[in-house]
């Protein structure tokens, strides 16, 4: 009996810890084992454009959150990712974009501490999040991979946030570099490298 009893109890923490690890791997920031998102691989190319030897090893994690690797650079060819990069304009100064320079935004509205997303329904449909999936890796240009993360959406997506801020793309934006959305509604801005407000100085 004692020894039966001993099992019993070694069980409970067992199960109690399953169910946690359930809740944790649902989140989008959840911990996941880290072969979740494999390194990605350089090109198999054998130079680059600069005549260099392509040595196929795999970059540095700068950052991981849950699941989600986040590296600094350009990602290598053929990865699976999102890239977030820096564009400089004479209108707003410096902003981030994706890898295609698609303008991507904040919502004053939401909040950073803690991080949430205030747009929804209607206002996703005109202001489409930027999201990341577990396939995915994500890669930051000119950003500091230490500000970049994600959050859960109310519907389950995993969208990216830059010193801690939500960002989106403006649905009406339809080239590359455009930036219908600064500015709209007196709450809608292109967003910095840091996070914060892109403004032409």
């Amino acid at each position: 009996m004692f020894s039966v009893k001993r099992v019993e109890r070694s069980m409970v923490p067992v199960a109690a810890s399953a169910v946690v690890l359930v809740g944790l791997l649902s989140a989008c920031g959840g911990e996941e084992a880290s072969q979740a998102v494999p390194a990605p691989r350089a090109a198999t190319s054998s130079a680059t454009a600069a005549g260099e030897p392509v040595t196929g090893q795999a970059p540095a994690v700068a950052k991981t959150q849950g699941w989600l690797k986040i590296y600094a650079g350009t990602a290598p060819t053929g990865t699976n990712s999102v890239q977030l990069k820096v564009i400089d304009s004479p209108a707003v100064g410096q902003y981030v974009s994706d890898g295609t320079g698609r303008s991507l935004y904040r919502f004053d509205k939401d909040t950073a501490q803690p991080s949430a997303s205030n747009c929804s329904g209607q206002c996703a449909e005109t202001w489409p999040p930027l999201t990341v999936t577990r396939e995915q890796a994500l890669f930051a240009a000119g950003v500091d991979p230490q500000r970049v993360g994600l959050i859960e959406r109310a519907d389950g997506n995993c969208q990216i946030t830059i010193g801690g801020w939500p960002v989106y793309y403006f649905s009406k934006d339809k080239n590359p570099g455009d930036l219908l959305g600064q500015g709209v509604g007196g709450t809608w801005f292109a967003v910095a490298p840091t996070g914060g407000k892109a403004f032409a100085k």
